[in-house]
């Protein structure tokens, strides 16, 4: 199996809605890092698994969108506790929508909201 990993960061802002979330209730920053790891058995014609290009482009089209902004406020997480799990699941469903690669087989999305927490969503692609 094949893998290659791409990552980015940026600022972005939340507050969890769940029944008592103590200081996490009100809204604060994060410095977020997005590690996307794309997973395959076989390389393209050009012994690529993923074209990079468009990995990172699909990075920066995700920290364009997600820094400064206050994730409650966006539309992908109406109605969900904008948790870093939640996250990993939003980046997760955007980047299999601009990164098409046929090699590809599975996707492992881990966003850090700061140096010692993170959450992972994987899943076949």
């Amino acid at each position: 199996m094949y893998s290659t990993t791409v990552l980015t960061d940026f600022v972005a802002q939340h507050y969890l809605t769940v029944p008592d979330p103590g200081p996490e209730g009100v809204p604060h920053s994060h410095h977020f890092e997005v590690e996307l790891t794309f997973r395959g058995p076989e390389l393209n014609e050009y012994d690529y698994l993923v074209d990079i290009d468009d990995a990172e482009a699909a990075l920066a089209s995700l920290a364009d969108r997600y820094r400064d902004t206050l994730l409650n406020d966006l539309p992908e997480f109406e109605g969900y506790n904008p948790s870093v799990e939640r996250f990993a699941r939003v980046v997760f469903e955007r980047v299999t929508e601009a990164v098409t690669d046929e090699t590809v087989t599975e996707l492992a999305v881990t966003v850090w909201e700061d140096d010692t927490a993170a959450a992972t969503y994987d899943a076949s692609v």
